[in-house]
């Protein structure tokens, strides 16, 4: 990447992603027709629709899909610290993914629900906040300092040496905490919903408050 990235190679690495993208558009366009008038577009903490749309509204997760995933192919572009990113190049190809992925899980949970086929939304729910951790965990450590991708404080990004220290403990962090969910994730309840959303406040807080620490350390 750097100087020398080239969005062509990229996508022809990322030709798998790319593929599902575009499967995910031509399913949509198939299933249009079968969709009723209206459609569940959200959930309640209990896994209950509380909101209904339009079919039309089943439009809208193809394109944040497609929209993230060029977002995320081009902005390396304009990052005034893009020659770091060919140190980081298969990382950031992971991060890619597991985006895409997270969203693609959602779609397809909110499509087959729109469809009439009885889906535990929340057991999706719960499986993917600690697939996330797992996956951004297991490369936060290769990211090295840049301006749209990691844990950007005030303080990683003013100095690099704080960056590096904060994504280690942070990757660290992600994947016990991935792991953690992901065994509780085979348990049922609202309250599984509540822990999932207080171990992802709790893996991005503390590393937050890390970079402040050793920062602060740093000037002593």
């Amino acid at each position: 990447m750097g100087e020398n990235y080239n969005v062509k190679y990229e996508i022809k690495r990322d030709w798998w992603l790319v593929g599902i993208i575009i499967l995910i558009w031509i399913f949509t366009f198939a299933i249009f027709g079968h969709l009723p008038a209206k459609i569940p577009m959200h959930w309640n903490i209990s896994g209950q629709v509380d909101r209904f749309g339009s079919k039309n509204e089943i439009f809208i997760l193809p394109f944040i899909i497609t929209a993230i995933y060029f977002v995320m192919l081009f902005i390396p572009l304009i990052d005034p610290k893009k020659a770091n990113y060919d140190k980081f190049a298969g990382a950031y190809r992971v991060v890619r993914a597991v985006v895409v992925i997270i969203f693609v899980a959602v779609y397809f949970a909110s499509t087959y629900s729109a469809l009439g086929y009885r889906i535990d939304v929340n057991r999706i729910g719960n499986l993917v906040i600690p697939i996330m951790l797992v996956g951004f965990g297991s490369v936060m450590g290769k990211l090295r300092h840049n301006y749209f991708v990691g844990i950007r404080t005030p303080w990683t990004l003013v100095d690099e040496e704080v960056w590096d220290a904060t994504h280690q403990v942070a990757g660290r962090l992600w994947l016990i905490a991935g792991i953690v969910g992901l065994f509780v994730s085979f348990f049922k309840g609202s309250w599984v919903v509540v822990f999932m959303f207080v171990l992802l406040i709790t893996a991005v807080i503390i590393p937050v408050v890390y970079s402040y620490v050793i920062f602060k350390n740093k000037e002593k």
